[in-house]
């Protein structure tokens, strides 16, 4: 990768969003927790939730990842709260869709995710994206099957 491709990818809203994150540490009695790492770039995302009626209702995040898996995990944690299991997956499925075949940005309140469009065309780097996105859909469900 070249310098000027760093700093197309790292641009200025991305390394913004990785400097603030939103629910960072761990919840005391989580309902479900997941952990998630890329073997590529050895990043990890722990994520915790409590749901209630379907719904997160708390969420925390460990986040040991890349500028692109932290500006990932921010964008979550913006948009989880409130959200239900279907929710997270469709939004999981649009980021992959828009990072490997052109799909559209995700549908608010996941259109954050527009500021990963330039990871696109660095294939090596999608697995951290998606990182918290998958953490938090396999906590949701193991809340759920524990309910």
């Amino acid at each position: 990768m070249s310098d000027s491709d760093l700093v197309k990818l790292y641009s200025g809203r991305i390394l913004a969003l990785a400097a603030d994150i939103p629910h960072l540490g761990r919840l005391a009695s989580p309902a479900g927790s997941s952990r998630k790492r890329s073997p590529l770039c050895g990043s990890t995302v722990t994520v915790d939730v409590v749901v209630d009626k379907g719904r997160v209702t708390q969420f925390a995040q460990d986040v040991k990842a890349c500028a692109l898996g932290q500006a990932s995990a921010a964008i979550l944690g913006e948009a989880v709260l409130g959200r239900n299991r279907a929710e997270l997956e469709a939004a999981r499925a649009a980021v992959a869709a828009m990072l490997t075949s052109g799909g559209p940005i995700p549908t608010a309140p996941f259109q954050g995710y527009q500021a990963l469009i330039p990871a696109r065309d660095y294939k090596n780097r999608h697995a951290s994206i998606l990182l918290a996105l998958d953490a938090a859909c396999e906590a949701v469900a193991q809340a759920e099957a524990a309910a």
